[in-house]
């Protein structure tokens, strides 16, 4: 019998099935202590909050690490104030950051804000707390393999945070972790390699549960073309982990392998260390790990995004007061995009000395994948026309999202060009051109999301005296972080140098550019704190709604009680309509959920 006739209205003895569903919600908190309910808890929405609660802990870290760097940027060889002594002589000597903590602290801000931060926010929270709601499903398909995806994500990240205290210091390979750099690095990197193997389960656990629950799941009447699109851009981004992920998990032992009993899968034979030749079987080749990472690292810019675009879209729709404008259009994009993102890879490598031909091919996918995002992008933007817009906190953050993901499109396209490439490869320019995808645009659409749902988990609503305070301040600083890194990018400053150039004559047009970066960021930083107060002080204090949708909503999680209880429907609903019926012609409010017959 398949999985979804077990919990189908259209099911045996649906009556039965229903009031099933009752006494579970109503028995569910008297049945399972503390532990079973909080910790250890098979519960969706509590494995959502674990997820989110935790990666918001490690974004918060991986931002304090590049402030930091960023004091060492701005102010080169003097002692960092306060922290300078506290990081001791093996990490900053006198308290100037020495070289090599310097490495450590970029690779460890990349892997954290992205492996640790970002992914598990958009996938791990939003989608475990938001999708299985919007489906009308009681829980994921398998709820024990969704608590141990999170455990084992939790594993994975206590790991990486735990090289930081092994001999010789943490991961100091970069990010991408290339070798034979990375094969010969402290034992930190090798720590950092099984840190990286626990999250790739994690996420793999974490996708196949997303895959499966939307195919079996679903409430009676929700057809593929009923699904919001927050539902669809999980569902292929759960597509793209499956994919692109075990490439990487494979690359990581096969690394690790190198690491610690002395192969040479990426190690080529013939190099030469301080002088000394190094006794390998040689073979290796460091190209194939560029492969293997790239193949995971294109398709995971859009496991990213496509999150953050969801979440944009409902938050559109619902302040706009009318449907999508080409939602069809929007779910073919959104697909084409998931597929054609498995072949853009090695524009990543066209310094490394490919054909003609072949960087031919690469740049013209990465400019056939740009069709897509604009589409999307275009269809937010007529979607405002003609709408009545709230301007509400989570409206303001979506409506940012979308210049901001402009920008990050646009300058992405210099850099699927081998040409411009050659030159603006490992500047700054990236930096800026990565980081208005991943920060300004996808950062303001997790925190829509968070100001959006926020009431529907908590009964209360955040502060939107703060909200806003906290949405200007965050857009003004957060350009003036990355939009003069193309400056510096086009002036031709190396994305890796420890002193921010100031040996580099050519550069002296552009240091200046450094400390207006830094004050920025500190800034950013101190901007933050009002959201934390805001978070924090309406989970107790803010507030409370005095409906179950306070927004006024079409979609199905806002047709549950507030908070859902355990098997979030009394009733299970049945579908009767598209995700965005708003302001519809004749009916006698502006708004048609979903479940409404």
């Amino acid at each position: 019998m398949k999985l979804k006739r077990l919990i189908s209205p259209s099911a045996v003895l649906p009556k039965k099935i229903n009031q099933g569903i009752i006494h579970m919600s109503k028995n569910h908190d008297a049945e399972l202590g503390f532990w079973r309910k909080y910790v250890f808890s098979t519960d969706h929405k509590v494995i959502g909050i674990q997820y989110g609660l935790t990666a918001l802990c490690f974004l918060l870290f991986g931002f304090a690490l590049i402030l930091v760097m960023r004091w060492q940027l701005a102010f080169p060889g003097e002692p960092i104030p306060w922290l300078g002594k506290l990081l001791g002589e093996g990490r900053a000597a006198g308290g100037v950051m020495l070289p090599e903590f310097y490495n450590e602290l970029g690779a460890m801000h990349g892997t954290i804000m992205v492996f640790l931060g970002v992914v598990p926010l958009v996938v791990g929270a939003f989608g475990n707390i938001v999708m299985p709601l919007q489906i009308g499903a009681p829980d994921m398909a398998f709820p024990k393999l969704n608590m141990a995806s999170y455990w084992v994500f939790l594993l994975g990240g206590i790991t990486m945070i735990f090289s930081f205290f092994m001999p010789g210091g943490a991961a100091s390979s970069g990010w991408t972790s290339y070798p034979p750099l990375a094969n010969l690095a402290t034992v930190g990197q090798t720590v950092w390699i099984l840190g990286m193997v626990f999250l790739i389960t994690s996420s793999l656990l974490g996708a196949i549960n997303v895959i499966v629950t939307i195919f079996q799941l679903r409430a009676e009447g929700m057809t593929f073309m009923r699904l919001p699109f927050f539902v669809w851009s999980q569902l292929v981004t759960a597509f793209l982990l499956v994919l692109a992920f075990p490439p990487l998990e494979a690359a990581g032992i096969l690394q690790l392998l190198d690491r610690v009993i002395g192969t040479s899968f990426f190690m080529p034979s013939g190099l030469v260390v301080s002088g000394e030749p190094l006794d390998i079987s040689g073979g290796g080749s460091v190209l194939l790990w560029q492969h293997l990472f790239w193949f995971l690292g294109h398709p995971e810019v859009y496991v990213m995004i496509l999150p953050g675009m969801g979440i944009v879209a409902e938050i559109l729709a619902n302040n706009t007061r009318k449907p999508l404008w080409g939602y069809r259009t929007m779910v073919y994009s959104i697909v084409f995009l998931g597929f054609v993102s498995f072949i853009v890879w090695a524009h990543h490598m066209f310094l490394t000395g490919m054909g003609t031909a072949l960087s031919g091919f690469f740049q013209a996918t990465t400019m056939i994948i740009s069709v897509p995002s604009v589409i999307i992008l275009t269809a937010f933007c007529i979607s405002l026309w003609g709408g009545s817009i709230r301007f509400n906190t989570p409206m303001l953050f979506a409506l940012a999202f979308i210049p901001m993901f402009a920008i990050g499109g646009l300058t992405g396209l210099p850099l699927g060009i081998a040409m411009t490439d050659i030159y603006l490869h490992d500047t700054y320019y990236v930096i800026g051109h990565f980081h208005y995808v991943v920060a300004p645009s996808l950062i303001f659409a997790i925190f829509g999301g968070i100001y959006y749902w926020f009431p529907k988990f908590t009964g209360r609503k955040l502060n939107e005296f703060l909200g806003k305070l906290h949405f200007w301040p965050s857009l003004f600083f957060m350009n003036c972080v990355f939009m003069p890194m193309f400056a510096q990018g086009l002036a031709g400053m190396s994305r890796r140098l420890y002193d921010g150039g100031e040996t580099y004559a050519f550069l002296e047009p552009v240091i200046a550019l450094n400390k207006m970066i830094s004050y920025s960021a500190w800034a950013l930083a101190a901007v933050q704190v009002i959201f934390i107060i805001n978070f924090l002080w309406s989970l107790f204090q803010g507030e409370k709604v005095t409906s179950d949708n306070p927004w006024d909503s079409t979609t199905l999680e806002w047709q549950t009680p507030t908070p859902p209880p355990h098997g979030n429907f009394l009733t299970l609903p049945v579908v009767c309509r598209g995700p965005y019926e708003y302001s519809v012609p004749g009916a006698s409010k502006d708004y048609s959920p979903q479940n409404e017959k």
